[in-house]
């Protein structure tokens, strides 16, 4: 069984890599290196894969999902700058990718080991990404700020 919720927020972002120039930004980045940074308005799906519970019906109580969901990601980024203003985020370039493995370190805790499935992001209605953890441990620290750094 697989069971999702989905919730949106609004945020803004710049893409940009500080490590290149000016040039190198524009051809990567295009009119997503605006300085002033350009908004969003996100969704993300959020899935728990496991068996139901034979007593409750339920996989899990989407209440209880919505509000992981909410209190770990939504509260923290909703209207915000995701370059500035979102401590997890910080030295983060929030590509959708990043994004999608950055909540999926936040959500995943307070998710029984083993049964967060896979996190949607869609930046527009025709963009998204889908990420399973499979980068989880090793390969997502390296998207990470060193420590200190920031």
């Amino acid at each position: 069984m697989i069971v999702t919720a989905k919730l949106g927020f609004s945020a803004a972002h710049r893409l940009h890599n500080d490590q290149y120039d000016a040039g190198w930004n524009r051809r990567v980045y295009d009119k997503c290196d605006n300085p002033g940074g350009h908004g969003h308005n996100y969704s993300i799906e959020v899935s728990v894969r496991g068996a139901t519970d034979p007593e409750t019906g339920m996989l899990i109580d989407l209440k209880r999902l919505k509000d992981i969901v909410r209190q770990r990601v939504i509260d923290r980024v909703d209207h915000r700058n995701l370059n500035l203003d979102v401590d997890f985020l910080l030295g983060v370039i929030p590509t959708a990718e990043n994004l999608a493995m950055a909540f999926w370190r936040e959500i995943s805790p307070a998710i029984d080991r083993g049964a967060l499935h896979q996190i949607v992001l869609h930046e527009t209605e025709k963009n998204s990404v889908v990420y399973r953890g499979e980068d989880e441990p090793e390969v997502a620290e390296s998207f990470l700020p060193a420590k200190g750094s920031r």
